[in-house]
Formats: structure tokens, sequence, C-alpha cells
């Protein structure tokens, strides 16, 4: 390795060290006298001073070990531990502690890669184990005693705000072109906005790999990366090195304007907002996106009505008027349909609060006639009846929803009267 390893330093014990579940899998190790460090994501944060959440249903801790998978199940099993053989061929077991898991892998070396797949061999010591990681700041161990092993110098990475594959970044891509969006997410969360130069340079000259990678696999990198608190300087780097246009190959898609505008006003990080920011698209450039990334039904529908937020006149009128688009929409799309009206401009940013105001204590009115009052006028079961209840809904709420039952039911038998050719 070309970075000097650094001297063991020694950090005060993040609290999840200390829960119980941890300290379960702690003793287990102990037990039968065999070595464990944490590492990845939990020992980072804690490094960044960051709190590792509870509960932690998606959140494992990670630990490394030089003991084989088998043995490492042996030693769970005899303490009462469950235990998963989630990766036995990559040396991956899960043990289940409530509220935790952790992913506990042994110390390997990778033989051949095959994409995202690899043949390992399970005779590494950890110098050997840390080179085969993808970023120097993911290659930091922290022993349950609390000293810090870094042999590829991710900590001072972690520091300086540096985000450095581990090695050669053309190998480390070259094994795993995932790792070309991850670096960009990653970087968003844990880089400089000018990101580092060998890097950049091998995802730009490996782009073009980008196709080959699944829908789903280029989703949830996506989405992790719109989910950061400001993905914006990572995603400028993207659209710099030629990627953002292989990820999202439509007409105009980086608007990072529009998504700047939509992160200083937002509420929350929200990916599939922050993607239709992101985008010129109209309802076919949606259906075509959400096709390519393998999206749900339910966000394709989501992102079709977020690219169409322009189609609610109503809410840039009086405050009537955005109570009919929440009763359209729900409070949920009322929310997102401001906030890109607001981020494209047409909606002032100061005016945006009152509008997420309303929606955040809207209760929907109910709508007070049914079919059963229009047969009861004579009307015989079938299409008219559909038609006569919406005219009338649409009348209530052009009211602002005041009308009562009573005057609902007038104005269904004005309607009524008139043939039904005649509407």
């Amino acid at each position: 390795m070309s970075e000097p390893s650094a001297a063991p330093c020694r950090i005060t014990l993040p609290p999840w060290i200390g829960e119980p579940a941890t300290q379960a899998v702690i003793a287990a190790f102990a037990a039968a006298g065999v070595e464990m460090r944490f590492v990845g994501g939990a020992v980072r944060d804690a490094l960044l001073g960051r709190a590792l959440p509870l509960p932690a249903a998606r959140i494992d801790i990670d630990i490394a070990t030089p003991a084989e998978p088998h043995a490492v199940i042996a030693l769970l099993e005899r303490r009462g531990i469950k235990t998963v053989p989630t990766g036995l061929t990559h040396g991956t077991v899960t043990a289940v502690v409530p509220p935790r898991q952790f992913e506990i892998t042994t110390l390997r070396r990778d033989v051949e890669t095959f994409g995202r797949h690899a043949r390992v061999a399970f005779d590494a010591d950890w110098a050997a184990d840390a080179a085969r990681r993808d970023f120097t700041i993911n290659a930091i161990f922290l022993a349950p005693d609390g000293v810090v092993y870094d042999p590829v110098g991710g900590l001072a990475d972690l520091r300086a705000g540096r985000l450095r594959f581990v090695g050669d970044p053309a190998t480390r891509i070259a094994e795993d072109v995932l790792r070309l969006l991850r670096y960009y997410r990653f970087a968003a969360r844990f880089g400089s906005a000018a990101g580092d130069p060998q890097a950049r340079a091998a995802c730009r000259a490996a782009a073009h790999l980008l196709p080959g990678l699944s829908g789903e696999r280029v989703a949830a990198e996506l989405f992790r990366l719109l989910g950061a608190p400001d993905p914006g300087n990572a995603l400028q780097m993207m659209a710099e090195d030629g990627v953002l246009a292989v990820v999202l190959p439509m007409p105009q898609a980086c608007r990072l304007d529009r998504l700047r505008r939509l992160i200083a006003i937002e509420p929350a990080p929200d990916p599939l907002r922050r993607l239709a920011a992101l985008i010129d698209a109209d309802d076919r450039g949606a259906v075509a996106l959400a096709e390519r990334l393998r999206l749900s039904n339910a966000c394709r529908e989501r992102l079709r009505g977020l690219v169409n937020a322009d189609d609610d006149p109503d809410l840039l009128g009086d405050p009537a008027g955005w109570r009919r688009v929440l009763y359209r929409r729900g409070a949920g799309r009322f929310r997102d349909r401001v906030l890109l009206l607001a981020a494209a401009e047409r909606i002032d940013a100061g005016a945006v609060a009152p509008r997420l105001a309303l929606a955040d204590r809207w209760v929907p009115p109910a709508f007070p006639l049914g079919g059963n009052d229009v047969l009861a006028l004579g009307i015989p079961p079938g299409p008219r009846v559909g038609a006569l209840l919406d005219a009338i809904e649409r009348w209530w709420a052009a009211g602002d929803f005041a009308a009562g039952r009573d005057a609902c039911l007038a104005h269904l038998a004005e309607l009524a009267a008139v043939p039904a050719d005649r509407h």
C-alpha cells in the first residue's frame, strides 16, 4: 500500500458499544478467544461524533474477524445468539441480537472479481483486508476497547473531508462498477466540494460501464445520494464528469438550480421529490425513467404527479384554492407540489410556509352526498349517477366546502331536472 499505516490511537467508546446487544457479541468472541474489530459506517460515524440511531432495523453494525464463518457461527451459537448465514462464500454471517443486527465478515482478500461478486480467500491479515475495501474512510477498524487501527490512512482523510479510494481508483472501480456511484454518494456526505482528482478521473473513464448495472442498483445508489443533507456538490461533480448524463439520460436532466432551491426550503430530504426537481421531464419522461430505474408502481405514480406540479393553478391563488387542491390531492401530494412550484420560482419562497402549515392542520371535509341520494330522485343506476355526483362535488368544493347537505341536495335536484344531453 502507498498510504502509511497510522499508529493505533484510542477513542472514547461510542454509546452503541456499551449496549447489551453489542456487549453480548463482544462476550461471545472473548469467550472463544477470537479477535474481532468493528469496521464500516458505525466506526466512521463514531469518529465523526455521530450517534447510531435506535431502533436500527436496517442499520447493521459491521464486524471483521480472522475466524472463518463456520467458527463464527459456532462461537455465537454457544452463547445463544441467533445467526443467519447471509453470505458464507464471502465470509459473512449475521448475528441477530434485538434491536441490533451485526454483519460479521471474515478477513479476506479478493482472488478474482466478477463485477459485484468475487472469489475470496480467508487468509488475509488486517492490512490485506483493508486493502481490498472501497474507500479509506471505510477501512478503519475499532477494537472493543476503543483502540482505532487505521491501515490505509482513512482517519486523516475523514478529518480532512477527503474521500479517496483505497489504492488505485481505476482498479477499485473495475472490481465493482457500482463503486463509481458510491464515490459520489459518499462524497456528498464526507468529501470536499472539489472531490479527489484521481477518483474523479477514474469515474469519468468508467462512466460508459454504468449501463451494465441493473436499474435497481442504480436507483438504490441514486436515492441514497439524493437523501444526503445536501447532494448538490456531488451531483455537480457527476454532471461535470459525464456521469449524471449516463444515470439520467434525458434532455436537460441536470436542473441543479431547481434542486438547490428545493433543498433550501424543504422541511426534510425526500429523494423522489428531489429527483423530480432535478429532471426536466413530462409524464412520458417520468414513466420512462421509472421503468429504467425499476421503480415500484407507487413510486412511478408519485413521480408522474411530481413532474406535473403545474397542473394545480389553484395553488397559485388564495387559501380557498389551496384547500381545493388539498381535497383533490391529499396533504402529501399538496406539499410536494407546493415545494416544487417554489423551487421552480412559481411560488415565492416566503409563501411556502403558510401553505405547508395549512397542510399540517388539514382535516378533509366529508362530502355530504352519496349515490343513494341520486337514485332517490329517480335517476336509474348508470354513468349519470356518477356524473351528477361529480358535478355536485365540484360545485361544493368551488364554494370552499361551505354548503351543507340540504344545500347540496337542492343543487342536485336542480341538476337532475336538466336533461342529461344538456349537461
